[in-house]
């Protein structure tokens, strides 16, 4: 193996090689997120079961990240104030019982649209606590310099377990000897019974290996003033406006993919998971190569993986056949993926240790947080449009944004090239104001 390829290797996985505790997690993790996949399949074909209604869909999906964007900020206060391992614990033991709870209600034949709708919202109050806490958890298990890495990797694991989540769940459910929610109640069960794996894992680590970060003060007005820091520091406030924009509007096309499979192209459950399993294999070759990738994200990045998120999102609204719509799945969960991680990388070695819990938490308000708004919009879209069209309207929203933030980067760098070859006194002062922005 020649040295090149091997120094490659070696930057793709320095986090796994070098924290033992990453190690433990990341394969608690991806166990935990085979599950976690096979649930979300089988919750969604189960609203569609029960109603029909790519509404019902947007809904269920709006009711579990609504929490996130009511108390995904005093999630961060938590996860800045307290030791992230143990809320961790505590939040997957929650998630496991809400999934057992499913099952229970799905195999006994009692479920009713009602409860599925009670239930994500009690996941949806587990998400807003444990999201923070495990954004900022990376940092303490590898230390800064790896951190990009251990995303990147982390993402790797669970998008490839998108790859065999719903797949085996698109077969449970297709394959029921009795009937289709036998399946989905196995789904839920398996889901239930894998947070196990996370615990274990969490229970394992070695606490004298970690790498403390400052927390903060028990005094009150922390809230505020993180939102008041995010605000004034430019570094984190453009991103996060941006990924705002194309989480609320693009990123909902999960309300479209059952739609896509059992509308446009009339399949059943395999369909469904075939093509969540397609674009999981996307997500899972872009986290890898982002994973290897050396130079820390700016916004010019995270502007092309902008315009290239839009146009992949375009492909299978216009792919004439299933076999290209699934076809299509692979480039969109690339690019998504890669805009996910280089957002998050940015905000991740922007922030203050201190206040790096909090910074967290408003990217899964804008991450998470956002659905409660963008997935009924989406589920009314779907619904009465098409999902062809929904694609379409999602893609050209994240294109454009991210043509937009490209003209933006281009401006502010002639302005600085200008500053530099004639002086500060001849710029303008709205040229020296951008400037001094970008310093702070």
């Amino acid at each position: 193996m020649s040295p090149r390829i091997t120094a490659v290797i070696g930057r793709t996985f320095s986090s796994v090689r070098t924290s033992r505790n990453f190690r433990l997690y990341l394969i608690g993790n991806g166990v935990s997120a085979i599950g976690m996949w096979m649930n979300f399949t089988a919750s969604a074909w189960l609203v569609l079961t029960l109603t029909d209604s790519g509404t019902a869909l947007g809904t269920n999906i709006a009711l579990y990240f609504l929490p996130v964007l009511l108390l995904g900020a005093y999630g961060g206060v938590l996860a800045d104030r307290f030791d992230k391992r143990h809320i961790l614990m505590l939040t997957q033991a929650s998630y496991g019982v809400v999934a057992l709870v499913l099952w229970a209600l799905v195999a006994s034949d009692l479920a009713e649209l009602w409860m599925v709708y009670g239930l994500s919202l009690a996941s949806g109050i587990v998400t807003a606590i444990d999201n923070p806490s495990r954004q900022s958890f990376y940092i303490e298990m590898v230390g800064e310099e790896h951190v990009r890495n251990a995303v990147s990797l982390n993402s790797a694991v669970f998008t490839g377990s998108r790859v065999i989540g719903p797949a085996i769940a698109g077969v449970l459910i297709a394959t029921a000897t009795e009937t289709e929610t036998a399946g989905i109640a196995t789904c839920f069960l398996v889901d239930g019974l894998s947070f196990a794996a996370v615990l274990i894992a969490l229970t394992a680590m070695r606490p004298g290996e970690l790498h403390p970060q400052k927390r903060s003060t028990r005094d009150r007005g922390h809230l505020a003033a993180g939102i008041r820091y995010v605000w004034a520091t430019d570094e984190l406030r453009r991103p996060l406006l941006a990924m705002a924009v194309v989480f609320t509007v693009s990123f909902n096309f999960a309300v479209f993919v059952p739609l896509l499979a059992d509308r446009t192209f009339n399949g059943d459950a395999g369909t469904f998971g075939l093509l969540s399993a397609l674009a999981g294999v996307g997500s899972f070759l872009g986290a890898i190569v982002m994973a290897s990738r050396v130079p820390e994200p700016g916004m010019r990045d995270l502007a092309l993986w902008s315009v290239a998120t839009g146009v992949s999102l375009m492909l299978p609204g216009l792919a004439p056949t299933l076999w290209l719509a699934g076809a299509s799945m692979i480039p969109m969960g690339f690019a998504i993926m890669a805009f996910l991680i280089t957002g998050n990388t940015m905000l991740q070695l922007s922030a203050r240790p201190e206040a790096r819990g909090r910074v967290m938490a408003l990217y899964g308000i804008v991450f998470l947080g956002s659905t409660p708004i963008g997935a009924p919009i989406a589920g009314v879209i779907g619904e009465h449009l098409g999902a062809r069209v929904g694609f379409l309207i999602s893609g050209a929203v994240a294109g454009g944004l991210g043509l937009a933030l490209l003209a933006v980067h281009r401006r502010r760098a002639s302005v600085s090239v200008l500053g530099e070859q004639v002086g500060p006194e001849a710029v303008s002062s709205r040229g020296g104001a951008g400037r001094d922005a970008a310093q702070r």
